[in-house]
């Protein structure tokens, strides 16, 4: 038995977010994504948290599912499943700070095991700053300090570091991060079990850097709309128990027992160089350069004369004492994966967001029950007799990684190529003459 996460998510209430980001919302796309346990985001903020505990009910210990009459009402669109979803408490800390001379940007995930837990840090975090301005709310506080308050509150709560490569706001990003962990945190390092790796990062660059082995690796959506909820996820062994047994498989990590309850398994990747910031570059001056490149130019943009903004390949190239291919022994698998509708929209070449894009979603979705289900199980010859034809043979070259990206930089995605030039219409006649 599996199922599968996403920690990492917004609500309504933080900046740039889809209005969409309610917890009805997130339930119908959690249950179109097939996603078993949603992290809730925002738990610091005043009027999600109220929502939070006027919306949701205990479900497993720790753990909590949308009220019968919260619930969306069956819709006539999607054949989805109707219950089993379930919320875990978490939230996203922006701590800046200065340490060692120098301005640092962390951001920070806590996650925790009750409400009664969640009203303590906020009320500890309240008195450190603004936790109405955002759902992601500033705070001028220590990493380290973070963790001591949240742990004296609750041994039980996780506190992970986001996204832990990006330039701007991450443990090791290039603008204002550190060197390792220790620097970051100081004594407060062992109790650090997990980072997550971003959409610019998978753990094959994270397995370079020695560093890190002995910490699960994890992957989350870090979501602002609903329809990108599951975008990276994890996957764990066994049913769902409770916020304990998921707490115990992040904190052991490569060295839980195959007998555990809950088992971290495998996580769901973006290609990394989809994500924004994997290479350096300057948006603007359209300027895109792998580490090498950047070496070459001095760190200076040509177009400009200004200093690129370092992105999480240079970084890992940085830090790395590996080298490309490396894996740490037991290191916990994954797999690179692409959005459905994105692969849809490539077979297609239509925009994601098209109405022929989105009817063959939502057709494909009915059919086969849920997004990751099409994803990581479905038969490709099976997607072909009931969808477009193509989708099937992108899905299929997908899956093996026949895939070409323009890899993102300064805040750009990635632009991702599964069909060359006419190929998509050579197929097309192939399979029509067939």
């Amino acid at each position: 038995m599996k199922f599968i996460a996403d920690f990492h998510i917004h609500s309504k209430y933080s900046r740039a977010t889809s209005k969409e980001m309610d917890l009805e919302n997130l339930d119908k796309w959690a249950r179109i994504k097939g996603i078993d346990v949603l992290g809730t985001g925002d738990f610091t903020h005043p009027a999600w948290f109220k929502e939070l505990k006027s919306k949701l009910e205990p479900a497993e210990p720790g753990l909590f599912q949308l009220k019968k009459q919260h619930q969306p009402k069956a819709d006539r669109d999607w054949n989805i499943k109707s219950d089993g979803m379930k919320y875990i408490l978490t939230t996203e800390i922006s701590c800046i700070y200065s340490k060692k001379n120098k301005t640092r940007k962390a951001h920070i995930m806590i996650f925790a095991p009750s409400f009664e837990v969640v009203e303590k840090i906020n009320a500890h975090l309240g008195w450190i700053g603004n936790l109405k301005a955002d759902g992601r709310p500033i705070l001028g506080l220590d990493a380290k300090e973070l963790v001591k308050i949240v742990l004296n509150i609750s041994p039980e709560a996780l506190v992970i570091p986001a996204h832990a490569w990006t330039p701007h706001f991450s443990v090791f990003g290039s603008g204002s991060g550190f060197n390792s962990l220790k620097e970051c945190f100081d004594e407060y390092t062992r109790y650090i079990y997990a980072i997550e790796t971003g959409l610019s990062s998978d753990p094959a660059m994270n397995w370079r850097w020695s560093d890190l082995d002995g910490l699960s690796l994890i992957s989350n959506s870090d979501s602002h709309s609903p329809r990108k909820i599951g975008r990276e996820a994890n996957i764990f062994e066994g049913k769902i128990m409770g916020f304990r047994q998921i707490a115990e498989a992040l904190r052991l990590g490569v060295r839980a027992p195959k007998n555990i309850a809950n088992r971290l398994a495998e996580t769901i990747e973006f290609f990394p160089e989809e994500g924004k910031y994997h290479y350096d570059g300057h948006r603007n001056c359209k300027i895109v350069f792998d580490p090498a490149e950047t070496k070459k130019h001095k760190g200076l943009c040509p177009v400009c004369g200004r200093p690129l903004i370092i992105g999480v390949m240079n970084r890992v190239e940085k830090l790395a004492n590996r080298p490309v291919g490396s894996q740490p022994t037991g290191a916990v698998p994954f797999r690179r994966m692409i959005p459905l509708e994105e692969i849809i929209g490539e077979a297609m070449d239509l925009g994601v967001g098209t109405k022929g894009v989105e009817k063959e979603y939502r057709d494909l979705i009915n059919k086969f029950g849920s997004e990751f289900k099409i994803l990581l199980e479905a038969d490709c010859d099976a997607i072909t007799k009931v969808a477009n034809h193509q989708i099937g043979e992108a899905l299929k070259r997908v899956r093996a990684g026949q895939v070409k990206i323009e890899p993102g930089y300064d805040g750009e995605y990635g632009k991702i190529k599964i069909f060359d030039g006419g190929e998509r219409a050579n197929f097309s006649k192939q399979v029509s003459l067939f």
